[in-house]
């Protein structure tokens, strides 16, 4: 499918030259003539919308309404799940068509002292924020710039001052409304003095919150008068607050039941898996629940659309290391390993090469242990050791399903890595992730597990290492420049790292978008093998950790410190959360020619 590149949608819309349909601090917004006209006047079409704009082609947009009414779901969704469009373009389009600016939440996030200036009642009614205001006049976000009530509720807010217009997508609006929501404890006390549902409605608070701050775990630690409640946001676990223990057991057993576990069991570990309804999606989860001394512990882990919409580009792979993989994946047969600890995103890397890849007229089978992400199209098999179901046993029907691509959840055992690599030798592109603690490593451990050198030799296309850190919030960040004495004082390591004399570094203050951390998501660091005739050559000896990463040196490969430099360097991190994820190597002699890796 071509797309007509209007805008450049790698390019963060903020840096976009100026437009009509942009908003900056310079620039005052005249006040929208006659925006309250036609209430009776329909949205914008969206076919329309893109079409004029020149964002797609009428063939493109004819292409993506078969295939979205194929998988039964809306075109829009169709168009942001694909990659055809991203959704800051997508908001700019509909911005263009209302006539009105767009409003970059991303990029400039109100305060909760300004979402909170209009009432939470009329917010919902209109799907309004405000978003900018001055002394004459006032800025509103909407996904409706053509509500005839909404002018004149504006007046009444805000007397004396002009009301202008912005556009912004339903998505960027209702995230703020989490500025309205009371503290988790007012709310279990509120719910406690209805006396209806409490445990349901108690889980269902938590949840909505859990999503609201895009956290990828939830954990209910009992102690002795209270639970704790925290969420794990960007990797880091916060209190999101505390439960009266006589409540607990209730909440307990409900989330037992809805996870299918035993309630009468409670001295041995329990895994289970859940579904919230969520209101606009059904959001999966994983259930872990062990015993301690305190009462049972509860960790879920939510696996939500915002992770499984990734592409290669939104985990932080680079321009060349995304070529790499993309050589890779167009091969009929081979294997492409990601190998990492628990938690460094190998899945998400995984199924965002997956979706790169997935075609109609190839077959994609995956056995996984759990199933994180279900994908349309995909052919996905839950590992059962009950049925006595596992990666080898799986992996060995799957081969003779006929299929083009398979992905193992993990290679584990001997069984699992022999049968991979036999799969990936008779014309199968096998994808897997392998517990390593660089890309130079998996090579040994795997023929340690007893894979013959010749056959890892044959088979072997690419392997990548991985480790997550935080990302600056663009919101708050700035830079600061110090001297390369003052930065090797302090980083005496990474100092060879650097060639100038005075190095511009990015911290942040901390705001209300990133809730007062400095951080607000988070991206990939990477270490890629890119397996060579003359690594394939080492293989065959049988070589050392050591002597693949020495020769991944000389071909130009760059470690994982080395990768998140770069990204150090560009303001996406701070040097001191590298730090706590990639140690620079002990040994570090520059190569006189290196694979240029720019973000």
């Amino acid at each position: 499918m071509k797309i007509i590149k209007r805008k450049d949608a790698s390019q963060p819309v903020s840096d976009i030259p100026a437009a009509d349909t942009s908003i900056s601090e310079e620039t005052p917004i005249s006040t929208i003539a006659g925006i309250a006209e036609d209430i009776t006047s329909k949205p914008p079409d969206l076919k329309e919308v893109l079409i004029k704009g020149s964002y797609l082609t009428e063939e493109d947009i004819k292409k993506a309404e078969q295939n979205a009414a194929g998988r039964d779901r809306p075109l829009e969704e169709h168009l942001l799940s694909e990659g055809l469009i991203t959704r800051e373009l997508l908001s700019q389009a509909m911005a263009e068509a209302y006539g009105v600016p767009y409003a970059d939440i991303a990029a400039k996030t109100p305060s909760a002292e300004m979402v909170t200036r209009i009432p939470e009642e009329t917010a919902r009614q209109f799907h309004v924020v405000l978003y900018k205001e001055e002394d004459a006049h006032i800025t509103v976000a909407t996904d409706n710039p053509k509500q005839q009530e909404l002018i004149n509720k504006m007046n009444v807010l805000f007397p004396g001052k002009s009301v202008d217009f912005a556009y912004a997508s339903e998505t960027d609006i209702e995230s703020l409304y989490i500025h309205y929501r009371k503290p988790l404890e007012t709310r279990f006390a509120e719910i406690i003095k209805s006396g209806n549902k409490i445990a349901p409605e108690i889980i269902k608070e938590i949840f909505k919150d859990a999503l609201s701050f895009h956290a990828s775990d939830i954990h209910f630690e009992p102690h002795t008068a209270e639970v704790a409640i925290r969420f794990r946001v960007d990797g880091v676990l916060h209190e999101a607050g505390t439960l009266p223990k006589d409540l607990y057991e209730n909440i307990l057993n409900r989330v037992k039941v809805e996870s299918h576990l035993r309630i009468d069991e409670h001295l041995s570990p329990q895994d289970g898996a859940m579904r919230f309804d969520a209101s606009e999606s059904i959001v999966d989860m994983r259930v872990s629940i062990i015993p301690t001394l305190s009462g049972e512990k509860i960790a879920i882990r939510l696996l939500a659309e915002y992770i499984k919409g990734f592409t290669l580009s939104d985990i932080g792979l680079s321009p060349a290391n995304q070529n790499i993989l993309a050589n890779a994946a167009k091969k009929p047969f081979g294997m492409i390993l990601v190998t990492g600890p628990t938690g460094s995103g190998k899945t998400t890397t995984l199924y965002a090469l997956l979706k790169m890849v997935h075609r109609p007229e190839v077959n994609i089978t995956t056995i996984e242990d759990p199933v994180e992400y279900r994908i349309e199209g995909v052919n996905q098999i839950q590992v059962n050791e009950g049925t006595n179901l596992n990666f080898a046993r799986g992996l060995r029907s799957i081969v003779r399903q006929d299929p083009n691509i398979i992905l193992v959840g993990e290679i584990r055992d001997t069984d699992t890595a022999e049968i991979a690599v036999n799969a990936a030798l008779t014309g199968h592109l096998l994808l897997s992730t392998f517990h390593a603690n660089d890309a130079a490593t998996s090579i040994p451990r795997l023929l340690e597990m007893g894979v013959e050198p010749f056959l890892l030799a044959s088979t072997l296309e690419v392997v990548i290492a991985q480790r997550l850190v935080r990302k600056l919030c663009e919101n708050c960040r700035y830079s600061t420049s110090i001297s390369k004495t003052e930065f090797s004082g302090t980083y005496p390591k990474a100092t060879s790292y650097l060639k100038e004399n005075e190095i511009t570094l990015y911290k942040a203050k901390g705001c209300t978008s990133c809730s007062f951390t400095g951080f607000k998501g988070r991206t990939g660091v990477f270490e890629f093998i890119d397996v060579t005739p003359e690594i394939e050559q080492l293989i065959l000896s049988n070589p050392s950790a050591q002597q693949i990463r020495e020769m991944a040196e000389k071909e130009g490969n760059v470690s994982l410190f080395e990768d998140g430099m770069e990204k150090v360097k560009s303001g996406i991190t701070t040097i001191d959360e590298l730090l706590r994820v990639a140690a620079p190597p002990e040994k570090y002699e520059k190569p006189k020619t290196r694979r240029k890796n720019s973000q």
